[in-house]
């Protein structure tokens, strides 16, 4: 039974997994967005989140060489580390949790596996800037030459409606002066 185990073994023992979650952190927190399976990218927020919020605990010098130690251990790249305490810790200082973001891609070519991307959120340079800003898309067209001739045809009618305002008047009144006739 499976009763209080927490976490996804993702088919993997436990070096092989813990060796997983070491590159992928290190990857993300690097490059801020990786795309990877829905079950790994899953797995990963429970392992990266806990890590960025010992970034914030900056009371002591003593608990913040404390955190670098712990964040080392789980991640076992310095640069990574660096990257982390200088760069990602400022930025999301205020926020109280959900530092990631898992967006699903959809399926993979190959073996139709489930792909998702998962990046930091204060990091995201295409969501969030310009959402309320979206123009409306042009309307497309069947045809290339339509717009041009649908362009000039709008300008003769505007100058013929202005002529021609009083014709259709006296049209309709001999149409229905011949269907009272038959």
């Amino acid at each position: 039974m499976r009763h209080g185990k927490k976490g996804n073994k993702l088919s993997r023992t436990a070096s092989h997994r813990k060796a997983l979650f070491m590159n992928l952190g290190c990857q993300l927190i690097t490059h801020k967005r990786i795309t990877t399976t829905l079950a790994k990218a899953k797995a990963l927020r429970t392992y990266i989140e806990p890590l960025i919020t010992k970034t914030k605990n900056t009371e002591s010098k003593e608990a913040i060489m404390h955190n670098h130690r712990i964040v080392f251990s789980y991640l076992n790249d310095k640069a990574a580390v660096k990257e982390l305490f200088t760069v990602v810790a400022p930025k999301v200082a205020g926020r109280p949790g959900g530092y990631t973001r898992i967006i699903k891609l959809g399926a993979r070519t190959g073996d139709n596996a489930e792909i998702a991307m998962i990046e930091l959120v204060d990091f995201n340079e295409i969501y969030g800037k310009g959402i309320g800003t979206a123009a409306e898309p042009a309307k497309k067209t069947r045809r290339a030459g339509g717009a041009k001739k649908k362009a000039a045809a709008d300008t003769e009618t505007d100058s013929s409606t202005q002529l021609t305002t009083e014709a259709p008047a006296a049209e309709a009144t001999e149409d229905s002066a011949t269907e009272e006739k038959a």
